[in-house]
């Protein structure tokens, strides 16, 4: 990054990050980053390191399984982001008074548009794959009590990359970090490398058949939705106190269901139908076939067959007998 560059990130941070963090950011923005175990002494030390690391403005950037990792600078924009994220949390509890004052002035006084412009300003749009990945990792540096996830693996690269990506940093027992997963996450062999490494860096991990959507979320500040399936090439940032506190509440819902990683599961989930139904798919039976043996009308096998689909969590009849038989059912 030129000179020029590095001043108009400095002039952007300028009296919003202490000056003790934006002096080694700017060393790491004209040096493109550096080595991770050369940081502490370029910069200032480990305390100086981890306190960058820490403020989202700095992440390590994994070289491969047999290089070191690269300490980076996060783009200003997201370095700026972060902080003020860190100082918004501060507001939080001012602000839900001010949106309770709008929302009690709006029903004596009904003006939309007020109540709509402060919204538009607390959900922005990212369409940018850089940018939003950039932003998951600043989101995550912002973390102060808890980083909260949801995650299903749909991905634009193979699987096999992430095993080298660090796992989600606990912050020596400061930031309790919890994922809800697909059950088909950990039905991958490299899935369940990812969840085993996680867990033993701290991660809770529980485990459902189906979710929805991916999503991270950063304490009770700010939320990371996608717009895609990958979330790659969309996704939606939220500063909005009342649409993160929504969407903590529906993970909070979801982890009551969820079944903890590596636990077994209380009782079989399936009825015996369920699972007469299992064998004979196993087995090769066309729905026809399966029909007549049991002495059950179509419509109703193929209701039974989408209710053990769902609960496996797979898209198609192939691949129930692979995932049953992980579970030990066949």
């Amino acid at each position: 990054m030129s000179a020029e560059d590095v001043d108009d990130a400095a002039r952007l941070l300028q009296g919003i990050v202490p000056d003790e963090l934006l002096t080694p950011y700017k060393q790491l923005l004209e040096r493109d980053g550096c080595q991770s175990f050369e940081a502490p002494e370029l910069l200032g030390g480990q305390d100086v390191v981890d306190a960058l690391v820490g403020a989202g403005m700095a992440y390590a950037l994994p070289s491969g399984l047999t290089l070191s990792p690269r300490l980076v600078a996060t783009a200003p924009d997201l370095a700026l982001q972060g902080a003020l994220a860190a100082l918004s949390r501060k507001l939080v509890v001012a602000h839900e008074r001010l949106l309770d004052g709008q929302r009690r002035m709006a029903a004596t006084h009904p003006f939309p548009g007020i109540l709509q412009a402060e919204a538009d300003r607390l959900v922005r749009i990212l369409t940018d794959g850089r940018q939003i990945t950039d932003t998951s990792r600043a989101l995550l540096g912002t973390a102060r009590r808890e980083w909260l996830v949801l995650e299903n693996f749909a991905l634009e690269r193979p699987l096999e990359k992430l095993v080298s990506m660090p796992p989600p940093p606990t912050f020596e027992g400061k930031v309790r970090c919890r994922n809800i997963y697909q059950a088909s996450c950990a039905e991958h062999p490299v899935g369940f490398k990812i969840m085993q490494m996680h867990a033993e860096a701290g991660e809770e991990a529980r485990i459902l058949p189906k979710i929805g959507m991916k999503m991270k979320l950063a304490d009770e500040a700010v939320a990371l939705i996608p717009l895609t399936p990958t979330g790659l090439s969309g996704a939606l940032l939220v500063r909005s106190p009342v649409i993160v506190g929504a969407l903590r509440e529906y993970f909070e819902l979801l982890w009551e269901r969820a079944i903890p990683f590596g636990a077994a599961e209380p009782e079989m989930p399936l009825k015996q139908v369920h699972m007469d139904i299992l064998k004979l798919l196993a087995e090769g039976l066309t729905d026809a076939r399966i029909s007549r043996q049991l002495g059950v009308n179509a419509k109703s096998t193929e209701r039974y067959i989408r209710t053990i689909r769902e609960y496996l969590g797979v898209s198609n009849r192939i691949a129930i007998g692979a995932a049953a038989a992980r579970r030990g059912w066949i």
